[in-house]
């Protein structure tokens, strides 16, 4: 890891502290607590921290593996990214007459930019997840379905924002949305009376896939936290089968 993201990822770390997130670590003498659907009959607050932790690591992977893949967005109902508003109403102009073909090449690079960042977005979530207090993590084992998923995106978005715009950039760049972006930008200061995109458009295009990336990884990491309460049989370890028992 070169010293930029380490110092990247230390100041993650200090702005998930400034807002109350500092990690929790497990201390002799910790009380236990009644948990509804532990199978103990209570469990420590270090164990309920490390239950939730679990759960939501695993559910990281599962978003990975079943997103961070070719059509993972692109032919994906749930999460497939649209354009940005201004330039997918162009896109729906220009169709009508059969001539949208850059727009919607333009469509599925974003999503392949979507589907190659978000496996490189994998230590950015380990660590926003490490970053829980013990105290969060037992209000949350307690919560609903998606409590603990609601919990972290709720926290995490914003830092998480910062860290994952440079990662969708470079996959951006590497589908080759940008260089589309930038030639559909030029050809329409071509054409009469066409609407223009501005000199934001590249930065929009980013902001949105960015946007959508992280909304797409939240979607499958609460789905994960929700299987993981209901079915015993994605309790794949002995913290979550005591947590969620």
């Amino acid at each position: 890891m070169n010293d930029k993201n380490r110092i990247s990822r230390r100041n993650f770390i200090a702005a998930l502290g400034g807002a109350g997130l500092t990690a929790g670590c497990a201390v002799e003498g910790l009380p236990t607590i009644a948990i509804p659907g532990a199978n103990a009959g209570g469990l420590t607050q270090a164990d309920a921290a490390a239950g939730i932790r679990a759960a939501l690591n695993n559910g990281v992977s599962h978003a990975i593996s079943t997103i961070g893949v070719r059509d993972g967005f692109l032919l994906n109902k749930l999460i497939r990214i649209p354009l940005p508003r201004r330039l997918e109403n162009i896109q729906g102009s220009l169709s009508r007459f059969g001539l949208s073909g850059p727009l919607d090449t333009l469509e599925m690079q974003l999503n392949r930019g979507a589907e190659a960042a978000v496996p490189k977005a994998r230590r950015i979530f380990v660590d926003a997840i490490s970053s829980m207090s013990i105290t969060d993590a037992v209000g949350v084992v307690r919560g609903g379905d998606n409590a603990a998923t609601d919990y972290l995106k709720g926290r995490t978005f914003s830092p998480l924002t910062g860290l994952f715009t440079p990662i969708m950039t470079t996959a951006l760049e590497q589908a080759g949305a940008i260089k589309t972006l930038d030639s559909l930008t030029a050809r329409l200061k071509t054409i009469p009376l066409a609407p223009q995109l501005g000199a934001d458009a590249k930065d929009d295009l980013i902001r949105h896939g960015v946007q959508y990336g992280l909304d797409g990884m939240f979607v499958y990491i609460a789905r994960e936290e929700a299987a993981i309460r209901a079915n015993p049989a994605k309790r794949t370890s002995e913290i979550l089968r005591r947590v969620f028992g």
